[in-house]
């Protein structure tokens, strides 16, 4: 192979993905040229309204789906948050690499964290999961909707649009950004969205040569971890529209994964957790979701999904 085609969202933060991984392939097989193509998505385009209300974080990689499929590009690099629980029928994401930290930031330039926030503050956020969870810590708390890139997000914040923001660490790690007070919200009191802080990489079925090429980058203990979370999020089928949490991680060969159900004030919540072994990553997500699904989960997504049409 003398080329390989990796297809990108535009954003800063997706083009330093994209970048990340080019330089491990070109690294490894110096004689491959790397191309990237910047695909625009839906959710790059529509800015001003929340991600439930237009169909989800599916919409930041649909077009970039469909290049795949049609062989405009090898491979896709995603933040593996942004990737639905279910994929079309000719793709998958075979590698995922090793996780960055998974948590959620409080930012702020005045406050030093969430309970130095004045009574009826103004916190931004695009996030029901963020939403719910921040209204289980400070009911009184403004949530206004936060879209946008995470230095459009950031530029906001330093303008003073907002007193306080949550963004995943992730990015902001990869992107040296920062505010002037950064306060972390840890698991299991604050759960990271699924699979938050990993990359995933796409490509076609058909492409055992691609899979083959970039196999050096698969992380164990990320991937079995995603998988995890993603089962779990597959059969409550969620998205967007509804806050769904879940945070896996490996301690003593086993994957201990905790998740929750909320509604969007945070007052209905459900969180629980399940330990199991790494090969059994898959059911360990199914059966947390079952368990979860059972003690009134079911009810609290059906409730949702009505508030969010």
């Amino acid at each position: 192979m003398n080329k390989l085609r990796i297809a990108t969202r535009g954003s800063k933060l997706a083009l330093w993905q994209a970048y990340f991984i080019g330089d491990k392939i070109k690294e490894k097989y110096p004689e491959i040229d790397i191309e990237y193509k910047i695909i625009k998505t839906s959710g790059d385009k529509i800015l001003d309204v929340p991600l439930a209300k237009i169909g989800g974080k599916g919409l930041f990689v649909k077009e970039i789906e469909e290049a795949l499929i049609r062989g405009d590009a090898d491979i896709a690099v995603h933040s593996m948050k942004d990737v639905p629980s279910i994929l079309p029928d000719k793709l998958e994401v075979g590698i995922i690499t090793e996780r960055e930290e998974p948590v959620d930031v409080f930012l702020s330039e005045t406050y030093k964290d969430i309970h130095e926030l004045p009574e009826g503050a103004k916190i931004g956020t695009s996030s029901l999961r963020r939403q719910a969870q921040i209204k289980r810590i400070r009911q009184d708390l403004k949530i206004e909707v936060l879209r946008g890139n995470l230095d459009t997000r950031l530029n906001k914040l330093k303008k003073g649009m907002y007193d306080a923001i949550v963004v995943a660490k992730a990015g902001l790690k990869r992107l040296g950004l920062s505010a002037q007070y950064s306060w972390e919200l840890i698991p299991p009191k604050f759960i990271p969205a699924v699979g938050q802080g990993a990359l995933g990489i796409e490509y076609r079925k058909d492409r055992e040569d691609i899979k083959d090429l970039i196999s050096f980058l698969d992380h164990f203990e990320t991937k079995v971890c995603v998988i995890a979370e993603r089962s779990f999020l597959f059969k409550l089928e969620g998205g967007c529209q509804v806050p769904i949490g879940a945070y896996a991680f490996v301690k003593d060969n086993h994957i201990v994964l905790t998740g929750f159900v909320s509604d969007l004030d945070g007052k209905k919540f459900i969180l629980r957790e399940k330990m199991g072994k790494l090969s059994d990553a898959k059911n360990i997500g199914l059966d947390l979701a079952q368990e979860i699904l059972d003690l009134g989960g079911r009810q609290i997504l059906e409730e949702v999904y009505n508030e969010t049409k």
